[in-house]
Protein backbone atom coordinates (compact mmCIF):
# COMPACT_ATOMS: atom_id res chain seq x y z
CA UNK A 1 0.00 0.00 0.00
CA UNK A 2 1.40 3.30 -0.63
CA UNK A 3 2.09 6.19 1.37
CA UNK A 4 0.46 9.44 1.22
CA UNK A 5 2.67 11.61 -1.34
CA UNK A 6 4.95 13.89 1.29
CA UNK A 7 6.80 15.60 -1.32
CA UNK A 8 10.33 14.81 -3.93
CA UNK A 9 13.43 15.07 -1.34
CA UNK A 10 16.73 16.20 -1.92
CA UNK A 11 17.95 12.84 -2.32
CA UNK A 12 15.41 12.29 -5.22
CA UNK A 13 17.34 15.66 -7.33
CA UNK A 14 20.61 14.34 -5.93
CA UNK A 15 20.21 11.11 -7.70
CA UNK A 16 18.77 12.59 -10.71
CA UNK A 17 21.92 14.85 -10.91
CA UNK A 18 24.35 11.96 -10.29
CA UNK A 19 22.73 10.50 -13.28
CA UNK A 20 23.21 13.68 -15.11
CA UNK A 21 26.82 13.06 -14.77
CA UNK A 22 26.92 9.06 -14.89
CA UNK A 23 24.43 8.10 -17.49
CA UNK A 24 25.56 4.47 -17.79
CA UNK A 25 24.32 1.32 -16.77
CA UNK A 26 26.91 0.23 -13.94
CA UNK A 27 26.03 3.81 -12.33
CA UNK A 28 21.91 3.46 -12.25
CA UNK A 29 22.82 -0.34 -11.35
CA UNK A 30 24.84 0.99 -7.83
CA UNK A 31 22.19 3.31 -7.12
CA UNK A 32 18.89 1.17 -7.79
CA UNK A 33 17.83 1.18 -4.12
CA UNK A 34 18.06 5.01 -4.28
CA UNK A 35 16.17 5.64 -7.49
CA UNK A 36 13.28 3.07 -6.23
CA UNK A 37 13.17 5.39 -2.95
CA UNK A 38 13.67 8.42 -4.17
CA UNK A 39 12.31 8.48 -7.37
CA UNK A 40 9.76 5.78 -7.76
CA UNK A 41 7.89 5.63 -4.46
CA UNK A 42 7.26 9.52 -3.84
CA UNK A 43 6.77 9.63 -7.68
CA UNK A 44 3.51 6.85 -7.75
CA UNK A 45 2.47 8.04 -4.16
CA UNK A 46 2.10 11.64 -6.11
CA UNK A 47 0.22 9.66 -8.90
CA UNK A 48 -2.32 7.86 -6.18
CA UNK A 49 -3.04 10.99 -4.31
CA UNK A 50 -3.95 13.04 -7.79
CA UNK A 51 -5.75 10.63 -9.61
CA UNK A 52 -9.21 10.85 -7.70
CA UNK A 53 -8.44 14.86 -8.64
CA UNK A 54 -7.89 14.09 -12.10
CA UNK A 55 -11.43 12.04 -11.98
CA UNK A 56 -13.14 15.02 -11.01
CA UNK A 57 -11.75 17.36 -13.55
CA UNK A 58 -12.56 14.89 -16.14
CA UNK A 59 -13.72 11.06 -15.67
CA UNK A 60 -12.27 10.62 -19.45
CA UNK A 61 -8.60 10.94 -17.75
CA UNK A 62 -6.60 8.13 -15.20
CA UNK A 63 -3.68 8.15 -13.18
CA UNK A 64 -2.59 5.10 -12.61
CA UNK A 65 0.14 4.38 -10.11
CA UNK A 66 2.30 1.25 -11.53
CA UNK A 67 6.33 1.33 -11.66
CA UNK A 68 5.65 -0.45 -15.33
CA UNK A 69 2.49 0.55 -17.98
CA UNK A 70 1.38 3.38 -15.93
CA UNK A 71 1.63 6.93 -14.90
CA UNK A 72 5.11 7.34 -14.34
CA UNK A 73 7.32 7.13 -17.33
CA UNK A 74 9.49 4.86 -18.48
CA UNK A 75 13.71 6.22 -17.30
CA UNK A 76 14.44 4.11 -19.84
CA UNK A 77 15.57 6.21 -23.23
CA UNK A 78 14.84 4.28 -26.61
CA UNK A 79 17.65 4.57 -28.39
CA UNK A 80 17.27 2.39 -31.45
CA UNK A 81 16.71 5.70 -34.17
CA UNK A 82 19.03 7.84 -31.73
CA UNK A 83 22.49 9.75 -31.91
CA UNK A 84 22.70 10.02 -28.46
CA UNK A 85 22.75 6.35 -26.61
CA UNK A 86 22.60 7.47 -22.90
CA UNK A 87 20.74 4.19 -21.74
CA UNK A 88 18.33 6.63 -19.31
CA UNK A 89 15.96 9.93 -19.18
CA UNK A 90 17.59 12.10 -16.17
CA UNK A 91 13.81 13.58 -15.30
CA UNK A 92 10.94 12.36 -13.17
CA UNK A 93 8.01 12.23 -15.91
CA UNK A 94 4.14 11.52 -15.01
CA UNK A 95 1.14 11.55 -17.85
CA UNK A 96 -2.17 11.12 -16.94
CA UNK A 97 -3.93 10.23 -20.36
CA UNK A 98 -7.23 10.05 -21.54
CA UNK A 99 -8.72 6.94 -21.43
CA UNK A 100 -8.46 6.17 -25.61
CA UNK A 101 -5.18 7.31 -25.72
CA UNK A 102 -3.59 4.21 -26.57
CA UNK A 103 -5.42 4.50 -29.75
CA UNK A 104 -5.18 8.42 -30.42
CA UNK A 105 -2.86 11.05 -29.75
CA UNK A 106 -4.89 12.64 -27.36
CA UNK A 107 -3.94 15.40 -25.16
CA UNK A 108 -2.38 14.73 -21.07
CA UNK A 109 -1.67 16.45 -18.31
CA UNK A 110 2.37 15.64 -17.92
CA UNK A 111 4.45 16.34 -14.80
CA UNK A 112 7.87 17.05 -15.33
CA UNK A 113 10.82 17.06 -12.73
CA UNK A 114 14.78 17.49 -13.33
CA UNK A 115 17.51 19.36 -11.37
CA UNK A 116 17.21 22.33 -13.99
CA UNK A 117 13.46 22.74 -14.02
CA UNK A 118 10.08 21.57 -12.73
CA UNK A 119 7.16 22.46 -14.80
CA UNK A 120 3.54 21.24 -15.48
CA UNK A 121 2.34 20.88 -19.48
CA UNK A 122 -1.36 20.52 -20.36
CA UNK A 123 -2.09 19.30 -23.78
CA UNK A 124 -0.69 17.90 -26.60
CA UNK A 125 3.17 17.39 -27.43
CA UNK A 126 4.34 17.04 -31.30
CA UNK A 127 0.35 15.54 -32.49
CA UNK A 128 0.45 12.88 -35.19
CA UNK A 129 -0.20 15.36 -38.75
CA UNK A 130 -3.69 13.81 -38.48
CA UNK A 131 -4.37 14.91 -34.96
CA UNK A 132 -2.33 18.63 -35.95
CA UNK A 133 -4.79 19.11 -38.64
CA UNK A 134 -8.07 18.55 -37.14
CA UNK A 135 -6.75 21.13 -34.22
CA UNK A 136 -6.22 23.15 -36.30
CA UNK A 137 -9.42 23.21 -38.74
CA UNK A 138 -11.18 23.75 -35.34
CA UNK A 139 -9.00 26.62 -34.88
CA UNK A 140 -10.09 27.85 -38.10
CA UNK A 141 -13.75 27.12 -38.08
CA UNK A 142 -14.20 27.98 -34.55
CA UNK A 143 -11.90 30.76 -33.39
CA UNK A 144 -13.82 32.69 -30.99
CA UNK A 145 -14.51 29.75 -29.19
CA UNK A 146 -10.41 28.68 -28.74
CA UNK A 147 -9.86 32.16 -27.90
CA UNK A 148 -12.69 31.74 -24.94
CA UNK A 149 -11.12 28.56 -23.58
CA UNK A 150 -7.26 30.02 -23.96
CA UNK A 151 -8.38 32.97 -21.98
CA UNK A 152 -10.29 31.23 -19.34
CA UNK A 153 -7.37 28.53 -18.54
CA UNK A 154 -4.61 31.23 -18.79
CA UNK A 155 -6.24 33.81 -17.20
CA UNK A 156 -4.44 34.36 -13.53
CA UNK A 157 -3.45 29.98 -13.72
CA UNK A 158 0.58 31.24 -14.48
CA UNK A 159 -0.64 28.39 -17.66
CA UNK A 160 0.62 29.92 -21.15
CA UNK A 161 0.73 28.76 -24.46
CA UNK A 162 4.42 26.88 -25.05
CA UNK A 163 5.77 24.85 -27.72
CA UNK A 164 7.36 25.22 -31.99
CA UNK A 165 5.59 27.05 -34.18
CA UNK A 166 5.66 26.98 -38.18
CA UNK A 167 7.29 30.08 -40.02
CA UNK A 168 4.69 30.25 -42.64
CA UNK A 169 0.93 29.17 -42.39
CA UNK A 170 0.50 25.28 -43.39
CA UNK A 171 -1.22 24.29 -46.31
CA UNK A 172 -5.02 24.72 -46.76
CA UNK A 173 -4.81 27.86 -44.11
CA UNK A 174 -4.93 31.16 -45.25
CA UNK A 175 -1.94 33.65 -43.36
CA UNK A 176 -4.59 36.28 -42.80
CA UNK A 177 -6.84 34.36 -41.12
CA UNK A 178 -7.06 35.92 -37.66
CA UNK A 179 -5.75 33.16 -35.55
CA UNK A 180 -2.62 32.46 -38.43
CA UNK A 181 -0.23 32.73 -35.45
CA UNK A 182 -2.33 29.89 -33.47
CA UNK A 183 -2.96 27.50 -36.48
CA UNK A 184 0.85 27.99 -36.82
CA UNK A 185 1.68 26.14 -33.75
CA UNK A 186 3.14 22.71 -34.13
CA UNK A 187 2.43 22.53 -30.14
CA UNK A 188 -1.02 22.88 -28.45
CA UNK A 189 0.37 23.14 -25.01
CA UNK A 190 0.16 25.32 -21.60
CA UNK A 191 2.72 25.15 -19.14
CA UNK A 192 4.25 26.96 -15.92
CA UNK A 193 6.90 26.15 -14.19
CA UNK A 194 7.52 25.05 -10.33
CA UNK A 195 9.02 25.89 -7.73
CA UNK A 196 11.65 23.69 -5.65
CA UNK A 197 10.04 24.66 -3.10
CA UNK A 198 6.34 23.26 -4.20
CA UNK A 199 8.11 20.16 -5.31
CA UNK A 200 9.45 18.94 -2.12
CA UNK A 201 5.89 18.90 -0.13
CA UNK A 202 2.71 17.71 -0.04
CA UNK A 203 1.05 21.19 -1.44
CA UNK A 204 2.36 20.01 -4.88
CA UNK A 205 -0.82 17.78 -4.97
CA UNK A 206 -3.06 21.06 -4.69
CA UNK A 207 -0.78 23.09 -7.22
CA UNK A 208 -1.29 20.30 -9.63
CA UNK A 209 -4.58 20.33 -9.32
CA UNK A 210 -5.26 23.76 -9.62
CA UNK A 211 -3.43 23.65 -12.91
CA UNK A 212 -4.65 20.58 -14.77
CA UNK A 213 -8.51 22.05 -13.35
CA UNK A 214 -7.81 25.83 -14.71
CA UNK A 215 -6.20 24.24 -18.03
CA UNK A 216 -9.96 22.31 -18.22
CA UNK A 217 -11.45 24.73 -20.94
CA UNK A 218 -7.82 24.49 -23.06
CA UNK A 219 -8.40 20.65 -23.03
CA UNK A 220 -11.63 20.38 -23.81
CA UNK A 221 -11.61 22.69 -26.72
CA UNK A 222 -8.83 19.97 -27.64
CA UNK A 223 -10.53 16.96 -27.56
CA UNK A 224 -13.26 18.60 -28.59
CA UNK A 225 -11.42 19.12 -31.75
CA UNK A 226 -10.56 15.22 -32.33
CA UNK A 227 -14.19 14.06 -31.52
CA UNK A 228 -13.17 13.15 -28.06
CA UNK A 229 -15.23 13.39 -25.08
CA UNK A 230 -13.70 15.64 -21.92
Amino acid sequence: MLMGFQGFSDETFRFLTGLVFNNEKAWFEAHKKDYENAVVLPALALIDDLAPLVRAISPHYQGIAKKVGGSLMRIYRDTRFSRDKTPYKTNIGLQFRHRVASDIHAPGFYVHLDPERCFVGCGTWHPEPRELLLIRRALAERPDDFLDALKKSTEKSGLVPVGESLKLSPRGFGPDHPLASEIRRKDFLLSADLSREVVSGPQLIDELEAKFRASGPYMKFLCGALDLPF
